[in-house]
């Protein structure tokens, strides 16, 4: 029973539960959408964002943010795929495409760990650097012509209408997910966002971790990146352009606290699930797709309210107990006083 609170006391618990509504929702409006092919559609179309999502859950764990992943995914997909173009293995395209993910990661966090550069800002600055860099690396032409074994994985079942991309990205998270909250190292991304001060002080290494959530990072957005070009076919200079939004977006939808500290990749995982199904379930709805992003922005900014609202509260309520803890406990103590002098004087 205890296991069963925990479970339904989970902060990703609430992101599972208003996917189910939503594609509750859904169904009763337009029954096809209730088809298995197409609800496993949304799981499949979402490999991407999934590890997008995971990726940055490991940043904004640690209190921080990184607005350049879109750019990572980008420029790490024109690399990869360029080698793919001119001959070189698989394994090849996509270790180069992992170190250049990597290294921007490194960068990243360079700036914002050892220099005390506002994550934001330099990660902001990051992004159009990488997004220059890109249009000088393909000279502003598309990548195309990729071997067909490649861009024909993508479509590679398992298990029914599971794809191999889609299954690979739910082993990824789970040992994330492990790696967080079971290994000590793991559980260190959490307390630096929790508390970075007592962090310092019970000797964690604090910019060390900071530094290793951005390479996690840069290697997902580049995972995501090859992941990407195989679904695709080609790359475009502005491949993964404001990607960084939706994947922002489906951890604070999955749970994570933007403060840090809170949250967890599952959750990161499923508010990825909500954000990549929007296209689909408008269509379903019978509106146009040109809405995803407009919508995208709406559910952020209302998700970044409501949260806000509901953390000053709680720092209110709890800052209303101390105070009738301190005002009740001086009042014990004045009582107590007066008795004992009332006791002497007789």
């Amino acid at each position: 029973m205890s296991y069963l609170k925990k479970i339904l006391k989970a902060r990703a618990m609430g992101s599972f539960l208003f996917l189910v509504l939503l594609f509750f929702l859904v169904g009763c409006v337009n029954s096809d959408f209730w088809q298995p092919i197409s609800i496993m559609n949304c799981f499949n179309d979402s490999v991407v964002f999934t590890f997008l999502a995971a990726g940055i859950a490991f940043v904004i764990l640690t209190g921080e943010i990184d607005v350049s992943i879109g750019a990572v995914l980008g420029m790490s997909s024109a690399v990869g795929a360029t080698l793919l173009r001119d001959g070189s293995s698989w394994q090849v395209a996509v270790l180069a495409a992992v170190l250049v993910g990597a290294l921007i990661g490194l960068v990243n966090g360079f700036g914002v760990s050892v220099l005390g550069i506002p994550s934001l800002i330099f990660t902001l600055g990051v992004n159009g650097v990488v997004r220059g860099l890109i249009y000088v690396y393909t000279g502003g032409a598309w990548v195309e012509n990729l071997p067909a074994d490649y861009t024909k994985f993508s479509n590679q079942l398992l298990i029914g209408s599971l794809t191999v991309f889609y299954a690979f990205a739910i082993v990824v998270v789970l040992a994330a997910h492990f790696i967080l909250t079971k290994t000590r190292r793991g559980k260190y991304f959490i307390a630096v966002g929790d508390n970075i001060s007592g962090a310092t002080l019970v000797g964690i290494p604090t910019r060390q971790t900071k530094i290793m959530a951005y390479v996690l990072c840069g290697v997902f957005a580049a995972v995501a990146g090859m992941i990407y070009t195989s679904r695709i076919g080609f790359i475009t200079p502005t491949a993964g352009n404001n990607y960084e939004m939706k994947a922002i977006a489906a951890c604070v939808l999955g749970g994570i606290s933007l403060t840090g500290g809170q949250g967890s990749v599952i959750g990161a995982a499923i508010g990825a699930i909500i954000m990549s199904s929007i296209s689909r379930i408008l269509v379903f709805l019978g509106f146009s797709s040109d809405y995803d992003n407009t919508i995208t922005g709406i559910m952020l900014i209302t998700i970044v309210v409501v949260t806000t609202v509901m953390q000053n509260r709680a720092v209110i309520k709890t800052k209303h107990e101390i105070l009738r803890a301190r005002t009740a406990g001086s009042r014990g103590a004045q009582t107590e006083q007066a008795a004992t002098e009332k006791g002497g004087s007789v």
